[in-house]
């Protein structure tokens, strides 16, 4: 039996494909797999992701291969596929999520605590703009695009002289580069950082079946807590809000920050609930969340971006 599957041809898609591919073959050793690489909105739009007022713009092309017959399923980084997806779809299979922290770079070794006041700081993530801003007010925070492998390289002092991505991305790159871990108190992930979403048609249960077998249990309950949570608070690129949910046992936590847009107001939410019903679980944060006032955060964000878009 031979799989083809769709994703991105940026490395790090290809390579977490691979990665999927090879955990594959360790449980259907007698099928084949073949990447087709396919182009998305967001490899060819190269405006600041905050600007781009459309959901899935690294995944809505390849999941049309997978309902048009194209492919057989596809492989996303899990925090790029929206909360919902097309009706003729499913998330098949989520493999165990890789770290969840972002780390720092910097074209001198400086950590973020150390870099020189004044230093710019590159990220394509709005939620870490206002993280970095809150822990060094005095650096100027800039937006950077490009894969992994060239957002390191801006480093250079001229352009950037840090930037912040997910320790994620360089783990599966196998990169041998220098960098400092960021906490999670201080960093919190994006929803779904870190993991991998395999999707696949509804109704091919052959396909699915075969997914399954590389899925992993916790990281599967983890995921689906922070995507009820994102689904109730409507959160994305244009709203920085910070989750991330471990299990314990039969108990799951799920941490959840949203901010201000200067960085001066935050709200924090720390729920535990059963593993087994993570979908309230990210419903019960979210209902805390707006009591607490998330709704006025996430209207000031819209505005400011809107201004941003504007100027």
């Amino acid at each position: 039996m031979k799989y083809v599957v769709g994703a991105r041809g940026s490395q790090l898609s290809v390579a977490q494909t691979n990665w999927v591919i090879s955990e594959l073959k360790k449980v259907n050793p007698d099928c084949e797999y073949e990447i087709k690489p396919i182009t998305t909105k967001g490899d060819t739009d190269t405006r600041p992701l905050f600007t781009i007022d459309q959901k899935g713009i690294f995944e809505k092309e390849i999941d049309r291969a997978v309902v048009q017959k194209e492919v057989d399923f596809a492989v996303h980084s899990l925090k790029d596929v929206p909360s919902e997806l097309d009706d003729n779809l499913i998330l098949a299979s989520i493999p165990k999520r890789e770290t969840v922290n972002d780390v720092f770079i910097s074209s001198d070794d400086s950590t973020l605590d150390g870099i020189k006041e004044g230093s710019v700081i590159g990220t394509s993530s709005l939620r870490r703009a206002v993280q970095v801003s809150r822990k060094r007010p005095d650096v100027i925070v800039k937006p950077i695009r490009g894969n992994i492998e060239t957002r390191i390289k801006k480093v250079s002092g001229e352009n950037y002289d840090a930037i912040v991505l997910a320790q994620a991305g360089i783990s599966r790159l196998g990169m041998d580069v220098k960098y400092t871990a960021l906490s999670i108190e201080d960093f919190s992930p994006s929803p779904g950082q870190g993991a991998i979403a395999i999707v696949a048609r509804a109704d091919d249960t052959k396909t699915i079946s075969m997914l399954k077998k590389i899925e992993d249990a916790d990281s599967r309950s983890e995921i689906e807590a922070e995507r009820s949570l994102s689904d109730y608070v409507d959160s994305g690129c244009r709203f920085p809000l910070g989750a991330y949910a471990k299990s314990n046992g039969s108990d799951m936590t799920l941490t959840v920050s949203a901010f201000s847009v200067d960085g001066k107001q935050s709200l924090l939410v720390n729920k535990i609930g059963k593993k087994n019903d993570p979908a309230s679980l990210g419903k019960s944060a979210g209902e805390e969340l707006h009591v607490k006032g998330v709704n006025d955060l996430a209207l000031n964000w819209r505005e400011k971006v809107e201004e941003w878009n504007k100027s």
